[in-house]
This record gives structure tokens, sequence and C-alpha cells, in this order.
């Protein structure tokens, strides 16, 4: 199933309270959280490119999903399983202009960075035997890159609001315990710098940790009341738009 737009009504109590700017921003983050740059080759003839975005199917989800291809173009639909809602584009010429939002607001975590950059080299020169010569090469600057971020990370400051509250839309979780205090936790593989940077923004004093076996996949988790309060205020300022919205809702709820 491929939905076409949102209901007029919808459309209009949408665009009252978010405008392009921090939808353009907002896509930003989310497809550093949760986006998926892609370029593959047709029986070896020709190049095609995917800029994808793939979140658990729930209305919401596919409502700002809509939102986003009626803003930027591409095309949204169901998986074939009904589990996931996917935002696809896939037009190489709406490809080209939307990565110009990537030339104004860039992309903040070393994976898009390194993809940006393999996808912006493909559609230079879009000879399939050197694409398959140096698909294998995409990552190679990753390490050197994460390490220089995490030496010296300026916040970008005219975007990083509204590409927060899509990472956080990607990445964050608003924790409900009965038993306990309740929390926000972020999430992020190989950048630590992104966590820093968020940890700072708020803020926070909590230590980040790596939780599980994979000692490069980081977390954040934040507990006091004040600075979750912060998150809060700053969710209200630069909406979430699809289902972590819904779970912030709930969240404040039991916060207050």
């Amino acid at each position: 199933r491929i939905f076409k737009e949102l209901d007029s009504m919808e459309l209009l109590a949408s665009s009252i309270f978010i405008n392009n700017d921090h939808i353009k921003k907002f896509w930003v983050g989310l497809m550093d959280g949760n986006g998926s740059i892609q370029v593959n080759h047709w029986r070896q003839k020709n190049l095609q490119y995917r800029l994808v975005i793939k979140l658990s199917n729930l209305e919401s989800n596919v409502k700002m999903l809509i939102l986003i291809s009626n803003q930027l173009k591409g095309h949204v639909r169901i998986s074939k399983d009904g589990k996931f809602v996917l935002w696809i584009l896939d037009n190489k010429n709406h490809i080209i202009n939307i990565i110009k939002i990537f030339d104004k607001y860039p992309p903040l975590t070393s994976r898009i960075i390194c993809c940006l950059s393999f996808l912006k080299c493909c559609l230079l020169n879009s000879d399939v035997d050197i694409y398959l010569a140096s698909r294998n090469l995409k990552y190679s600057k990753q390490l050197n890159l994460i390490q220089e971020k995490n030496i010296k990370f300026e916040l970008p400051l005219n975007y990083f609001n509204s590409w927060l509250s899509g990472f956080i839309e990607a990445e964050g979780c608003f924790s409900i315990r009965q038993t306990k205090n309740s929390s926000f936790s972020i999430s992020q593989n190989k950048d630590i710098y992104i966590l820093n940077a968020i940890k700072t923004y708020f803020d926070a004093s909590n230590v980040i940790r790596t939780p599980y076996k994979n000692k490069s996949f980081y977390s954040l988790e934040i507990y006091k009341k004040n600075i979750l309060l912060k998150i809060i205020n700053h969710c209200e300022l630069y909406p979430l738009l699809g289902a972590k919205n819904d779970s912030l809702l709930n969240f404040i709820k039991y916060f207050e």
C-alpha cells in the first residue's frame, strides 16, 4: 500500500505548528538516526540510488513520513509483513535536489557522512566498474572522522535544535517505571561525540555507558528531574513528529 497524501485537514493542522524549515532540519536528524543512503547497480549496467527511512508501522510514524514526503518528495509504503512503514526517495533528480539540504544542514553521524560522500561520488561519476571497485571503501575514513570529532566537535547552532528532535525521534526513549524514577535515554553506535554533545546541550552530568558486549555502542540515560524538564521543554519548542511524540505525551503524564 502506497500513501499519496495526508488528509487536507491533517495537513492544515500540521502546518500551523510545523514550518518547512523545522521539517528539513528534523529530517536530517531522523536520517542520521534511522535513515540509509543506498547506491546499488542494476545488472551491472547502471547505478540506482535510494534514500530510506524505516520505522515501526504506527499511525503517528505513517503520518510523519507522509508529511515528509509532501514537503520533500518520496513515497511512503508499508512493508509486506506489515511491521514497518518506509519513506523511500528513489528518483535521481529528486535525490540530487534533496541532498542540497545536507549542504545547508550537514549530517552529524559518521555513518551518514560517509554514505553521503559515497553517494555524491557516484552521482558525479556513475561508471559501474568504478562503483564496484570502491563500494567496499565507503567507510574507509569513518574511524579517522570519529577520532577527529571526539577531539573537537562544535554544535551547529543554526540547526542543532530541530536536528536533535529528529535524532530523538529515531534514537531516543522515554521510559516510565512504576518502581523507580522514569528516565530518558538515547543511544548511538560508534559516535560517542554525538552523545557528549547532547549531554552538554542539556547540562547533564550522567556518565555515557557501554551497556552491551558491543563496546562501541554508547548509551546516555538521564533520571534527574530538572534535566528531564529541559528535554521536555526542548521537544515542545522543536516538536517531535512521529510515534516518539506519543511516547513523550504519555511520559509527561507520569512525570507530572
